[in-house]
């Protein structure tokens, strides 16, 4: 009977721990489900902080790269405004010396022009690098007779950008097909002019696209020589490949 007794007991206790276990589980998961989610939350909510910081002070530095231009530009105003002051006195003299110091402010006033116009192109690029937009020009002859497209020069902007000069073998790779991409490069988020003229059977053909390039987004260009002419068309994506 004691046997049989503690048999009874130990049956009832396991009976009783796997009923404490039932009814702890259900009530133990949603806890750490919940906990997930606050941590997520909490996750997300200190990431959108960071990157409004980061945006913050993207603008803050922004602002002081312009404000240091302004300046810039005001002392470059003042120095040229006293350089012309100061050669129209020395041309009023006939000394040797009067000459020799006009020559030197002129070289002066040469070297702060290159300074500035470098400064302009530094600023232009950053501009350029900051804004995303980037655009990527093709150009193929698929429909044109073999080695009739010996050449195709472009231009941006009505600014020299790339000129490709097709051999044999490169004519017979456009003839099947091959695309050849003329240009790739940061530009500003504005409308630009695309020009393209290719040498066909030794006469010149051009085809022209004004085309909206958007700030982080890749602007594509395609010409194509087709029926004597050279058409153009146009896309946008958002990754480095069409």
């Amino acid at each position: 009977m004691t046997l049989s007794l503690r048999m009874r007991t130990m049956s009832l206790s396991r009976a009783l721990r796997v009923l404490f276990l039932a009814v702890l589980l259900p009530a133990a998961l949603p806890a750490q489900e919940t906990d997930s989610a606050a941590m997520q939350r909490a996750y997300d909510q200190r990431r959108a902080e960071l990157l409004k910081d980061l945006q913050d002070t993207q603008d803050s530095l922004g602002a002081v790269r312009a404000e240091r231009v302004r300046l810039e530009a005001r002392i470059d105003n003042v120095l040229a405004q006293s350089t012309v002051e100061r050669a129209e006195g020395l041309l009023l003299s006939g000394d040797l010396n009067a000459l020799l110091q006009l020559d030197a402010i002129l070289s002066q006033a040469q070297a702060n022009m290159s300074s500035q116009r470098d400064r302009m192109i530094s600023l232009g690029d950053a501009v350029k690098k900051r804004s995303g937009a980037v655009l990527v020009v093709f150009f193929r002859a698929d429909s044109a007779p073999a080695n009739t497209v010996t050449e195709a020069q472009l231009q941006v902007d009505d600014q020299a950008a790339g000129s490709h000069a097709y051999s044999v073998q490169g004519g017979l790779a456009l003839q099947h097909g091959a695309v050849d991409e003329l240009y790739r490069g940061e530009v500003l988020p504005t409308v630009h002019t695309v020009t393209v003229t290719a040498k066909y059977g030794g006469q010149p053909l051009t085809g022209a696209l004004n085309v909206q390039a958007t700030a982080n987004l890749v602007t594509y260009v395609q010409f194509s020589v087709k029926d004597g002419q050279v058409a153009a068309s146009t896309w946008t994506s958002q990754g480095t490949t069409p």
